[in-house]
């Protein structure tokens, strides 16, 4: 009996076995688990006391899905037989990689901005801005900056929704916050 206890103990702590393999992915996935809980109650937290949670809901975000990828990449290495999977999966990634970046321009454009949108903040939620629309010239309230479109409500109460390549390449005029928003 204490044998077969040793045994599985063994098993257990040794990754080339198949026991061992899922009883380091379970401790993996569960530890990245309590991480990804920590950073989102960690933002929740931060998010009250802000008024524009763009960049926030953002980097949380971003650090949840790091941490994931942290935990599968440690994963990777600590499982012999992945490892060598890894490397495969490396080459075929860079070439997916290059295709869809070709098919996907202008996504991957307003991704950008909008990230740019939201590092940089030129503007912010709640700014009152005057830009060109098919509609002519515009003055609008920012009510939603994305990774990918910007959402503006105008004098008539229309949402104008912008694609951030749009919104960071074209001239926008932010007004003065003692002016009176929309009507």
């Amino acid at each position: 009996m204490d044998y077969l206890l040793d045994a599985i103990r063994k098993d257990l702590l040794d990754p080339t076995t198949l026991i061992g393999a899922l009883f380091y992915g379970l401790i993996l996935i569960g530890v990245a688990s309590i991480l990804a809980a920590a950073i989102r109650k960690f933002a929740r937290q931060i998010e009250s006391r802000l008024s524009d949670v763009t960049g926030l809901r953002f980097g949380s975000a971003l650090a949840q899905v790091l941490v994931f990828l942290l935990a599968f990449t440690f994963y990777a290495h600590l499982i012999p037989e992945l490892r060598a999977l890894a490397t495969g999966l490396l080459a075929g990634v860079g070439i997916v990689s290059v295709v869809l970046g070709l098919a996907a321009q202008s996504t991957l454009g307003n991704l950008i901005s909008g990230l740019s949108l939201i590092l940089y903040r030129p503007i912010r939620v709640g700014d009152h801005v005057q830009l060109a629309t098919p509609k002519g010239l515009t003055t609008a309230v920012v009510e939603l900056v994305s990774l990918g479109y910007t959402v503006l409500r105008d004098a008539e109460n229309d949402n104008i929704i912008v694609p951030n390549s749009v919104m960071a390449s074209s001239v926008v005029i932010r007004l003065e916050s003692t002016k009176q928003p929309p009507a």
